[in-house]
């Protein structure tokens, strides 16, 4: 174990560099969350809880570019404190962020550290037992966004699964949701799961990863009922429903805080032929087709680095612009319906993917029958009611500004 000298030196460190405000890469979202994320602590500060159950072990980390310690990756401080890291499992987009939405990403050797980074995305989801004979214990740290499709919750999962299997301890350092301040949408029905919802909760379930971690060991929804030797590392100085504006961008296509806000409502037209914005810079804030009628304002998607393949790439797309609309504190159904209604093709608006991001066919069969959205969202209250008793036995932390 680290000395008490060694311990008490790198804390005054990490306050100092704390204090000194940031230096990052994602300069825009360093500034948006300066003024209200400061004082709020994830799991990964809390270093004297979690260090003592790494002492003398082989380590895995689950991480990618949110998993930091004020300006410097999770990774650097456990090497530079001696912790014995073995390799580095990375999620969709990859170890440092930069992967597009949907392309593999290999198995590499991270040149900044010389550590082996195993995808878990692709064909390669979960570890395989050859993957972690060499390890003792496994640490989790990724910034979710608080919305069902992320896969970082997929990957979550069956980390817990591989490493229940294989009898190893799981640690959740745990980080706040930025929509932890409501809960909608339909909830995953059996037959929709896949790698973008695996569980039956609703598009918005307002729980940090932590909480979640623990409701998919406590509701036994790992395969044949295993459950994961599971400690979360708990967030300090936080309340469900504080803002929250991300520090670094989860994802490249998530690039500030309207973008993670809206991303739960938006991110059902990527089962439409409707564009979210992928191939500009206004990811997730806006929303448009080449089909829709004019409205004044439009975007024309083109190949950068969040999107490898966007969708109408080169093509006008009349567009709705919401990047200055307050944040929700809903599922926003109107944007929705209005592109299909306005659609000249309705008999091909939805495509297969569609059924597994809003998790319940029948939200598809509702809009074609012309339901309007108070209809559909009494129909999703049954299955809202009961996930909300399910949820309310993982929960850690008190809430404030709540709308549900």
């Amino acid at each position: 174990m680290q000395s008490k000298n060694t311990y008490l030196s790198f804390i005054i460190l990490i306050l100092i560099v704390f204090s000194c405000g940031s230096a990052s890469n994602d300069s825009v979202m360093q500034k948006e969350a300066k003024s209200t994320s400061q004082k709020i602590l994830p799991g990964a500060y809390q270093l004297s809880e979690y260090l003592p159950l790494l002492e003398g072990k082989s380590v895995a980390v689950v991480a990618n570019q949110t998993s930091m310690i004020n300006e410097t990756s999770l990774i650097d401080t456990l090497l530079s404190l001696k912790v014995n890291l073995v390799k580095v499992f990375a999620p969709e987009h990859g170890f440092r962020g930069q992967a597009s939405a949907g392309e593999h990403v290999k198995n590499a050797i991270d040149t900044q550290t010389g550590l082996p980074i195993i995808s878990l995305y692709g064909k390669h989801r979960k570890p395989t037992p050859k993957d972690l004979a060499d390890v003792d214990v496994v640490v989790f740290d990724i910034q979710d966004v608080g919305a069902r499709f992320y896969t970082y919750l997929s990957t979550l999962h069956y980390v817990m699964e591989a490493a229940a299997e294989q009898k190893l301890p799981v640690i959740v350092l745990d980080r706040p949701n930025p929509n932890s301040d409501y809960i909608d949408g339909p909830v995953m029905q059996k037959e929709n799961e896949s790698f973008v919802g695996m569980h039956p909760v609703p598009i918005v379930y307002a729980m940090t990863i932590g909480e979640y971690a623990q409701m998919i060991n406590g509701e036994h929804w790992l395969k044949n009922n295993v459950q994961a030797d599971l400690k979360v590392i708990k967030i300090k100085n936080y309340h469900r429903g504080d803002v929250y504006k991300l520090p670094v961008k989860p994802s490249p296509n998530l690039p500030n805080y309207q973008a993670v806000r809206l991303y739960p409502s938006l991110c059902l037209f990527e089962g439409t032929p409707v564009s979210c914005g992928r191939g500009t810079d206004m990811q997730f804030q806006v929303y448009g087709a080449p089909f829709l009628p004019p409205t004044g304002f439009s975007f024309t998607p083109q190949v950068n680095a969040g999107s490898k393949w966007p969708k109408f790439k080169g093509k006008v797309c009349q567009a709705v612009d919401l990047r200055h609309n307050t944040p929700p504190t809903e599922i926003h159904l109107e944007w929705l319906i209005d592109a299909y209604q306005k659609a000249p093709d309705k008999a091909h608006f939805f495509n297969k993917f569609f059924d597994r991001l809003s998790g319940d066919a029948q939200l598809k069969s509702q809009i074609i029958a012309g339901k309007n959205i108070q209809e559909i969202k009494k129909s999703w209250q049954p299955g809202l009611e009961k996930f909300k008793k399910i949820r309310k036995k993982y929960l850690y932390y008190p809430a404030i500004k709540m709308v549900f």
